[in-house]
């Protein structure tokens, strides 16, 4: 799990990075049983002109801040305040692509045209991503009559 309802209000890495291991210097996760990056707005996003846009990539780098020569796996591109805002909308649901990741693998969310005032997003990996479905939060559930 890279984010678990992680608040973005300007441009950040997930909570969470991936550490594949010192042995390898690069691994390819692509390939094999197939593995899913599914994101979604966990709690819907705001901000003051609803112009800001968000590109979601999958990173590799040496590093864990992923900050020395990030490798881009996979972007959304620049999504439309309306595309990602509301709670419970799908950024991405896509298989991994094959390639050679670097040791440290995690997600950067990059807000443009923004700051976003509000916002939380979930980022994780899947096998089933036929499976998943995304649920509004603070569902109520009544007694049976």
């Amino acid at each position: 799990e890279f984010s678990d309802a992680q608040a973005v209000t300007s441009t950040a890495i997930s909570s969470n990075v991936i550490d594949l291991g010192a042995t390898n210097t690069l691994k390819d996760i692509g390939t094999g049983q197939d593995v899913y990056l599914v994101v979604s707005t966990q709690t819907a996003a705001t901000d003051s002109g609803s112009d800001a846009t968000l590109t979601v990539t999958l990173e590799s780098d040496s590093t864990a801040n992923l900050a020395t020569s990030a490798t881009v796996h996979f972007s959304t591109g620049a999504l439309a305040f309306a595309a990602f805002s509301p709670a419970g909308s799908v950024l991405a649901a896509v298989k991994l692509p094959a390639g050679n990741y670097e040791r440290y693998v995690g997600v950067r969310y990059t807000v443009a045209s923004g700051p976003l005032t509000a916002g939380k997003f979930d980022a994780f990996l899947t096998t089933d991503v036929q499976a998943w479905r995304a649920y509004a939060d603070n569902v109520t559930i009544l007694a049976a009559a």
